[in-house]
């Protein structure tokens, strides 16, 4: 029979384990039916955590409700403020009877104003194009003289730059699948085939490929990038019939600057050779092995980490340890208290900030490093908390770079949110049709979340550069074309 001790260190252990089995149900109850996250759950996450939980066969009490606080609405706008901007197309004025029967007793001295808001659906129209011919009068055997066709995107074909943009922003800013584009189309006047519109989404890539090109190489002689990934799957013809693979974007951008997206077939660390070529510089990003493998490999390329990810894991330790982690989410807050009041303040010297978060930052990152290494060594190596410390102090070098190099931002937040877009059009229309469309959605994505970064119209942009590109001489010289720089006619 057991000894009183072996019983007290038996008991101990399960409830250590139950700690850590109820502190990964609530992080699955979050993940699976919580609300907004900023990265995505995936299969193969899900399955390892469900497997942890069906290995450790601990009967567990019921489930307490989580709650959730919000914070407190901010007021609606009124709708006089929502459509200050909407155009007036119609004015009903609305005589009273008695005026109408005698206006001869009445005079007017005043008005009262209201409006209802109305749509005008889509609907396909026409641009008809006449080119006159002529030929001499004295001279009737010389051939007719007939003014050039205007250059554009689709040769030889009936869709406008117009058209081909609406399309493109369809699938790629309202995430339509391009059948429900196809039934849609009906309600706009005539009905164009999905496969048509999918040739014109081909032909807007081709067009568009040298901007994107322009795009990659100022992002690499920028000195500073931020980088992730998101997988995107793909159906592959070479494949068993009706089956998918997986493929990924990978995205790099800096703060200020475009976006650019590239479609690869693996997450191999090879693919960041060639995404990056002779890239010099700053390259933030999570923790993923292949950043600081290609920092390591790479002469003048210097890795910094992201404080959001580590933020992170500490908020979802918090159920499992709710003192340790409020003390660390504070000290990380201090920090980011600090650098908002700086962006305030306009402090964009790099030396200068540099020298502000040394001085400021130092006490802080003591604590931190103190705190975490004291909590690792009592929290069990599997449990939230004791990742969440292993992840803090085995990135705390990429971590702390951010004291040497004053431009960085503290996390990869601008390039994740970038990653959104795709995030939600891959819901819609689950995969992309082939391997070869994966690099035409990464070129049209980098055009319009380097166009949404900007605060410019996609649509208008695409328009005015399809239209511009076709009768374009010197393509060279496409500075002026890409998001960043572009300005409207």
């Amino acid at each position: 029979m057991p000894s009183a001790a072996e019983l007290l260190e038996e008991n101990e252990s399960l409830r250590s384990e139950v700690a850590v089995l109820r502190a990964q149900l609530e992080w699955l109850q979050k993940q699976l039916f919580g609300g907004r996250k900023s990265e995505k759950l995936e299969e193969a996450q899900m399955v390892l955590r469900l497997g942890e939980l069906e290995k450790s066969a601990v009967k567990l009490p019921a489930a307490t409700l989580v709650s959730y606080e919000r914070k407190p609405r901010s007021a609606r706008p009124t709708p006089a403020e929502t459509f200050a901007g909407l155009p007036i197309v119609e004015t009903i004025e609305i005589i009273p009877e008695e005026v109408r029967a005698h206006p001869e007793l009445y005079e007017r001295i005043g008005e009262e104003r209201t409006f209802e808001v109305d749509i005008q659906l889509p609907k396909l129209v026409k641009r008809e194009i006449v080119r006159p011919k002529y030929r001499l009068k004295a001279d009737k055997s010389v051939a007719p003289v007939l003014a050039p066709a205007p250059p554009r995107a689709v040769m030889g074909g009936y869709a406008s730059a117009g058209l081909i943009a609406w399309v493109a922003l369809s699938k790629y800013v309202d995430h339509l699948p391009l059948y429900r584009l196809e039934q849609m189309s009906q309600r706009w006047g005539a009905t164009i085939s999905r496969q048509t519109m999918c040739d014109w989404i081909e032909v807007a890539s081709d067009w568009l490929e040298p901007i994107y090109r322009r795009m990659l190489i100022n992002l690499r002689q920028g000195g500073y990038l931020q980088a992730d990934e998101t997988p995107l799957r793909c159906h592959d013809p070479d494949e068993k019939k009706g089956a998918t693979s997986q493929g990924w974007l990978w995205v790099i951008s800096r703060p200020g600057g475009d976006v650019v997206f590239d479609w690869r077939l693996s997450r191999r660390h090879g693919e960041l050779n060639t995404l990056l070529a002779d890239y010099k510089g700053i390259l933030q990003s999570d923790g993923y092995e292949a950043y600081p493998n290609y920092a390591e490999n790479h002469e003048g390329v210097v890795w910094v980490g992201c404080w959001a990810h580590a933020r992170r894991k500490f908020i979802e330790a918090q159920p499992e340890a709710p003192q340790a982690t409020r003390v660390i989410l504070k000290l990380i807050a201090k920090m980011y208290r600090l650098e908002r009041q700086w962006d305030e303040a306009a402090v964009k010297e790099p030396v200068q900030r540099a020298k502000l978060r040394t001085e400021n930052f130092a006490r802080t990152l003591r604590w931190l490093a103190a705190i975490a290494k004291a909590e690792r060594s009592k929290a069990r190596p599997q449990s939230l908390l004791g990742k969440a410390c292993d992840y803090l102090l085995g990135h705390w070098d990429p971590l702390t770079a951010h004291l040497r190099h004053g431009e960085t931002r503290l996390d990869n937040n601008l390039v994740e949110n970038a990653i959104r877009p795709s995030a939600i059009g891959k819901k819609n229309w689950l995969f992309i049709g082939h391997p070869d469309a994966g690099q035409r959605s990464a070129i049209i994505y980098s055009i319009v979340v380097s166009c949404q970064r900007h605060g410019k119209d996609p649509h208008a942009y695409l328009r005015d550069v399809l239209t511009r590109l076709p009768g374009l001489t010197n393509r060279f010289d496409l500075d002026a074309l890409t998001p960043v720089n572009w300005k409207p006619a």
